[in-house]
């Protein structure tokens, strides 16, 4: 496990590209975010449809879809950032296959777990702490945010679960922030992202609506809306949708009612294997 909330990684001769940069959706909530000379892969789920995945108590969900590409064919990676230790972010395929050696940065739970499976490079992340990995000319800052993937006393027989929002700079000076809101459902901690982070750029929104024993564990479309009512991202991207037959909420839902609230100018969808490419100001990327 990773000691200190600060590393240097090891960087490029040229300084980073600052005004381009893309968000590849794998599928669930797996993406690849490449920006400001970072490569970074999200809840990593590479198994294929009619492979099962592990969600503890001795359940499981066969999952319904393909990735995007396998995890053989990932490019070189600064990091990953794992919302929680489900079988559906963290499948046995990755355990098997992800580089043993990469930095994982998540909630103590997922990390103590990752340990126990040979992944000792983690950072484990209370809500608010903030994690800063600096490459070339510019730095990351990853901070916890909070989530519940569960409602109420049920959150104890539940991984823990955590957001994330990255801040990007050079020289102390922002240039793009992206929210990551894991599988919470919508509760009253949310309303503190926007009061301490108000100019997010991008949020990349958990659906899905999974339901286990009739228990909702994650947001429907309806949550979905309300978090971006909330949050006001300049742009709102939703993930883990239709892959497994726990989500019970298909994104056609959350597409009904972006529209009935007028959101969509702000919502950008993508399908399986699309990249969503994305341009910082040149003020703005210094």
């Amino acid at each position: 496990m990773v000691k200190s909330l600060s590393v240097s990684l090891p960087g490029d001769t040229q300084p980073a590209e600052l005004t381009e940069g893309s968000i590849f959706f794998v599928g669930t909530a797996t993406v690849i975010l490449r920006y400001a000379g970072f490569t970074i892969l999200t809840d990593p789920n590479f198994l294929h449809s009619g492979e099962k995945a592990p969600l503890g108590y001795g359940m499981h969900s066969t999952r319904i879809t393909d990735p995007a590409i396998n995890i053989e064919e990932l490019p070189p990676l600064d990091l990953v950032i794992l919302s929680h230790y489900h079988g559906d972010h963290f499948d046995p395929l990755v355990e098997q296959k992800l580089d043993k050696n990469l930095l994982i940065v998540t909630n103590p739970g997922a990390a103590k777990a990752l340990n126990a499976k040979g992944f000792h490079r983690t950072m484990a992340l209370q809500t608010w702490e903030t994690f800063t990995a600096t490459k070339s000319n510019t730095t990351l800052k990853i901070t916890a945010m909070p989530g519940r993937h569960g409602p109420g006393l049920l959150t104890v027989a539940l991984p823990p679960v955590m957001g994330s929002l990255l801040e990007f700079e050079q020289d102390g000076k922002n240039l793009l922030q992206l929210y990551i809101t894991g599988d919470t459902l919508l509760y009253e901690d949310l309303r503190e992202i926007p009061k301490r982070f108000p100019d997010i750029d991008f949020a990349l929104i958990h659906l899905g609506g999974t339901r286990i024993l009739g228990l909702m564990l994650t947001m429907d479309g309806r949550q979905g809306v309300e978090v971006v009512k909330i949050i006001q991202p300049k742009t709102a991207i939703p993930i883990h949708y239709n892959d497994y037959p726990v989500f019970k909420s298909p994104l056609e839902d959350f597409k009904k009612r972006v529209k009935a609230a007028g959101l969509e100018l702000r919502v950008h969808y993508l399908s399986h294997g699309e990249t969503f490419n994305f341009t910082v100001p040149p003020g703005q990327a210094g």
